[in-house]
């Protein structure tokens, strides 16, 4: 088979996955779908007509000049730009049964102009091995994380049903930090073929030696912070995350909660339930983790010593796609696996449970790569940059397979927590200088 069909085949079935995790998240009960369940989140009706047309834009429309819209007047509607979120349930939105036959559609056609779009010609950036394809599938995937992320935020009981995760194992002999030696390595990429634009114009880093976790920050790690006193001590906290933390009235992660007996319960997708003591702290805003890493006698790592910590390969284990023996992704656990489940998942510093489990927090602002060139549209990344928002690594459970890799990057406003975060600390070497 050649490379162009290959191409054409992991495009097909890309889109293909994604639209069955749309349609599995919205397989609900029709005012569930037209519900807005937080202010944060759009209804899920939205979502779904949405991706729809982002997938008529993108792969008919910028593919085909002879394309006309399949249902006219509708792109204002489900332009994220220009509909902010809190005001989306007044729009004259597709119902649910007309969003599901507007897909449809659009999906036959797509598939159509594949069978006929050549993606072995690198005079077109677009089409070449299949970006514009995986563009659209990656897309559709944040959404279905954003579509899990209302379902989280919504009050009820239960509508999903989560599979059981990946066993851990005891990690009490391991050491907290791994080493990672000081010296050069490569930043971002210029060859993976799905990447997004601001993963692009890799360059050479050369960082000092440091110290980073071997895991990602547990419940019970996270709940000694708390026993503390770590959220009453503006010492852990930087001027704007006490500022926030003080405002906010922030105690513990969202969605925890007392229980009786002095302990600590959560609540996750409509179900309370015991706080699991080994699964990695989610919910936390970048402020949060800022703090409790500082706490800790740590730092969070900067974006580039999170990459190079994955070794330079396109997964932490290498490359070979991710499965359920290396990460917890996709979405059917409904939360993450404890640490220790992924052995066969370490990066080759001893690094584990990198992509997948919990977005992790970094202290680096989201900016561009040296050359970074907007494709194929600014909105995507350009517009984002800046130090208002701070960039996330690794992917949570939540993430679908093809929506990840060691160079993927995540942003979001440090004050965020309705994501499914956590942090993995980091800290220097005393004589890094030195050495």
């Amino acid at each position: 088979m050649t490379v162009a069909a290959l191409d054409r085949e992991r495009a097909a079935a890309a889109l293909e996955a994604s639209r069955t995790r749309s349609l599995t998240l919205t397989d609900v009960a029709e005012p569930e779908l037209l519900a807005q369940h937080n202010p944060l989140m759009s209804p899920l009706v939205w979502d779904l007509a949405h991706v729809g047309n982002y997938e008529e834009l993108w792969l008919l429309r910028a593919l085909d000049a002879a394309h006309r819209p399949v249902l006219a007047g509708i792109d204002e509607l489900y332009d994220a730009f220009l509909q902010p979120r809190a005001t989306r349930p007044a729009l004259p939105l597709l119902s649910p049964e007309q969003s599901r036959r507007y897909l449809a559609e659009v999906r036959g056609r797509t598939l159509d102009l594949l069978d006929a779009t050549p993606l072995d010609d690198e005079t077109n950036p677009l089409t070449f091995r299949g970006l514009v394809y995986a563009m659209v599938a990656q897309h559709e995937h944040q959404h279905d994380e954003t579509m899990l992320a209302t379902h989280q935020l919504r009050a009820g009981p239960p509508l999903l049903r989560a599979a059981p995760p990946a066993p851990g194992r005891d990690v009490r002999c391991l050491s907290r930090f791994v080493d990672v030696p000081a010296g050069p390595f490569t930043l971002g990429t210029d060859t993976d073929p799905w990447a997004y634009d601001n993963e692009r114009g890799a360059s050479v880093q050369v960082l000092p030696a440091y110290q980073i976790e071997r895991f990602p920050v547990t419940n019970t790690a996270y709940q000694a912070f708390i026993a503390d006193g770590g959220y009453d001590d503006p010492r852990w906290w930087s001027p704007a995350g006490w500022e926030h933390r003080r405002a906010a009235g922030l105690v513990a992660p969202l969605f925890w909660q007392r229980d009786p007996g002095g302990g600590w319960l959560r609540r996750r997708f409509g179900v309370v339930e015991p706080l699991p003591p080994d699964e990695p702290v989610q919910h936390v805003c970048f402020h949060e983790a800022a703090a409790y890493a500082r706490w800790s006698g740590a730092r969070l790592p900067t974006e580039a010593e999170w990459e190079k910590a994955c070794g330079e390969h396109r997964y932490p284990w290498g490359a070979t796609p991710p499965d359920p023996a290396r990460a917890t992704l996709g979405g059917e656990t409904l939360g993450p696996s404890p640490v220790g489940a992924h052995p066969a998942g370490a990066s080759p510093y001893g690094c584990e449970q990198l992509l997948g489990g919990v977005w992790e927090w970094t202290s680096s602002a989201f900016g561009p790569y040296p050359g970074f060139v907007a494709f194929p549209y600014p909105e995507y990344s350009a517009v984002f940059f800046g130090d208002e928002y701070r960039v996330l690594r690794g992917g949570s459970w939540a993430t679908h397979p093809d929506a990840v890799r060691s160079t993927f990057r995540n942003w979001d406003y440090p004050i965020r927590r309705q994501i499914f975060a956590g942090l993995r600390c980091a800290r220097d070497v005393p004589d890094a200088a030195g050495a």
